[in-house]
Parts: structure tokens; C-alpha cells; sequence
């Protein structure tokens, strides 16, 4: 789980320095999924547009199954609420409930005709990013709270792995909206 985890973000860190990297050199400013997808014709030819919308609904799938699911989780686990996929839809409701609305949300928000589906996805991802270092302090007083970790309490070298990345990344949320 660990090595998939690392080999994930190393291979995500990746494809976004090289398309800011071909993007910011061919000073493209991308406000559309078409434009992205054109903006790699250098790249990748004829097939840009292909190989795009295969990303683009690769990634899409994988989001549309997996953060509704981890959302659902996420909520029934704080209320305390029964949550299993292998539950039927009696005994775990709410689970079923969230999981449903969420898919059911989404859908509708994707089919109000005109909706800027770009802007609404970079939005999330500038929410995502401002919340990231309230999550990062929260998680680590948690991680250091021997009430609730017991004997699996954060170390020293642990807390300044986080502090440093919470510093690091905090930074980088302050530049970014500076800069915008």
C-alpha cells in the first residue's frame, strides 16, 4: 500500500511539472479541457485529443467512484453510523444514503447545461488546497494524541516531517493566491 501510495503521487507530481513545464513554455493559459488537450498537439500529435479525453475520463471514474465512497466513509464513521459495502442497503442506510446522494449530486451538477465544469473543477482543487494545512494541523494533533493513538503516537521525527510540510505547503498556498 505504502509503495503504491509514493509510486501515485511521484508519477502525479510528475505529469504536473511537465504540463506546467510545456505549458508556461509555450505560453499557453489553459481555461478549458479542449485547450489542454490541444495544447499537448506538439507532444503528442494527432492524437492529442485522444490521448486527453482517455485521461480525462480515466480520472474521472476513478473520481467518481472512489471520492463519494471515501465521503461516505468518511461521514458515517464520524456520526458512528454502520459502514461497510458489503452491508446490505437495511443494515447500513445511512452509508448507502451518502453514497447515493453524492453520485446523484454530482450527476446533476454536471448536466446543468452551461456550467463551467473547468472553472468548477480548478475551484475545488483551490478549496483543496487552502483547506490542506487546517487538515495537515488537525491530523497531526491527532497523531500526537495518546488517547487516541495509544502506543502508535507520532515520534519527533514524524512531527517535523509534518511541520515541514505543513510549512511547505502553506507557503506554497500563500504564493499561489498572491499570485492570482
Amino acid at each position: 500500500m505504502i509503495i503504491g501510495a509514493v509510486t501515485g503521487n511521484v508519477v502525479s507530481a510528475f505529469i504536473v511539472i511537465a504540463t506546467a513545464a510545456t505549458l508556461f513554455a509555450h505560453g499557453i493559459r489553459v481555461e478549458e479541457a479542449a485547450e489542454a488537450a490541444m495544447a499537448f498537439a506538439p507532444v503528442a500529435g494527432e492524437f492529442a485529443r485522444a490521448l486527453f479525453a482517455g485521461g480525462l475520463l480515466g480520472a474521472s471514474l476513478l473520481a467518481a467512484s472512489v471520492l463519494p465512497l471515501a465521503t461516505a466513509y468518511a461521514i458515517t464513521e464520524a456520526f458512528g453510523w454502520e459502514r461497510e459495502l458489503d452491508r446490505t442497503w437495511g443494515e447500513a442506510p445511512m452509508f448507502y444514503g451518502i453514497f447515493f446522494a453524492l453520485i446523484a449530486m454530482s450527476v446533476l451538477v454536471v448536466l446543468i447545461p452551461g456550467m463551467p465544469l473547468f472553472a468548477f473543477m480548478w475551484l475545488s482543487q483551490v478549496a483543496n488546497s487552502v483547506l490542506l494545512p487546517v487538515i495537515l494541523v488537525i491530523m497531526l494533533r491527532l497523531a500526537n494524541d495518546r488517547g487516541i493513538m495509544g502506543e502508535h503516537c507520532n515520534r519527533r521525527v514524524g512531527n517535523a516531517l509534518v511541520v515541514a510540510l505543513t510549512a511547505l505547503v502553506t507557503g506554497a498556498v500563500a504564493v499561489a493566491l498572491v499570485t492570482l
